[in-house]
């Protein structure tokens, strides 16, 4: 059988999208009635869990998706200090050791892996016998993560295509935004808007990527002008650990400037939608209260998306899901 990583966005076509959502839709409704009643697909598989970067809803959500659909889970929260890495080990080499070896079984059936490196995971599964999941390698991509936000995007709005879309902050280091511009340009009559400060401005690749695929986009720094504009806006977080030789004083500017509040709330429309990967920060300051009841503010529904999105995918990698019999 294929084997079926996913190391990057670009390997998702609409087809296969629409396929996984259609089966986050079916294991979402089967959950709604309790955790009996979700299919024990995986049942006698396992994950492992291999993250060298902090992790709260990438890692637990995976391995959540995995129990739920009665797979099991091994793995370190801080691969970096308590595995071979440590000693030096490449993490190809560690896939290799934990993968099938001669038609036997390994250690694991799947590993899911946070990196610090671009193309570290990309690299490794080039070598391994077993499906590999980027869960997020450095300033690189974040596939999963672009899986759960278009799978929101179609929660919400019924579609995808269409859509004016916002991304709001760290453009430059986060790779939950080069993701979904990916996944966007898959799609028709898509229009999105960058809004960060210049020294923090997407990439131009991902920008070469949006002309090759016709897809309209523009860069701006009036924030209030999108609030007011746009179907959905993806707020994210200014990644202060990934950004050396700005002063504490552009930081708190760019903090300032690119965040929503109780006082411009009022100005995103009733029908729009709030999105952020999380975690977040001063970005958004949003009171509890208006979280809880306001429908436009849907990063804790995204955040629940993930859960099925990824038992989904685990279902294809692992065994060409129900979905494809």
């Amino acid at each position: 059988m294929e084997i079926r990583h996913l190391y990057e966005s670009q390997q998702l076509t609409p087809r296969r999208l629409s396929a996984l959502m259609t089966r986050a839709d079916e294991l979402k409704e089967l959950s709604r009635k309790g955790p009996r009643n979700l299919p024990q697909t995986l049942d006698r598989y396992i994950m492992a869990s291999l993250f060298y970067e902090p992790s709260t809803r990438t890692r637990f959500s995976h391995e959540a998706a995995m129990i739920r659909l009665g797979g099991e889970v091994i793995g370190t929260e801080n691969a970096a200090q308590f595995s071979s890495a440590k000693k030096g080990e490449s993490l190809a080499d560690t896939v290799r050791v934990m993968g099938r070896q001669g038609g036997l079984l390994g250690y694991e059936d799947i590993v899911v892996v946070r990196h610090t490196e671009e193309g570290e995971i990309k690299k490794a599964s080039e070598v391994s016998s077993i499906p590999i999941i980027n869960a997020g390698d450095g300033p690189g991509q974040h596939p999963t993560q672009a899986l759960l936000d278009v799978y929101t995007l179609q929660s919400e709005f019924g579609k995808i295509e269409g859509l004016n879309v916002a991304m709001v902050g760290d453009l430059k280091n986060g790779r939950t935004v080069k993701s979904l511009c990916y996944l966007l340009g898959k799609f028709n009559d898509i229009n999105i808007t960058f809004v960060s400060p210049d020294w923090l401005a997407m990439s131009p690749n991902i920008k070469a990527y949006l002309k090759r695929h016709e897809i309209n986009y523009r860069e701006t720094a009036e924030f209030e002008d999108v609030l007011q504009s746009h179907d959905a806006i993806y707020m994210t977080r200014i990644q202060r650990e990934r950004e050396q030789g700005i002063s504490d004083e552009e930081f708190q500017r760019a903090e300032d400037m690119f965040a929503i509040t109780k006082d411009n709330l009022p100005l995103v429309p009733s029908e729009s939608r709030i999105l952020h990967p999380l975690p977040h920060l001063h970005e958004l300051q949003i009171p509890y209260e208006a979280e809880e009841t306001d429908r436009r503010i849907a990063y804790f529904r995204q955040a629940n998306n993930g859960l099925y999105a990824r038992m989904a995918l685990l279902e294809w990698s692992l065994m060409q899901g129900p979905f494809e019999k």
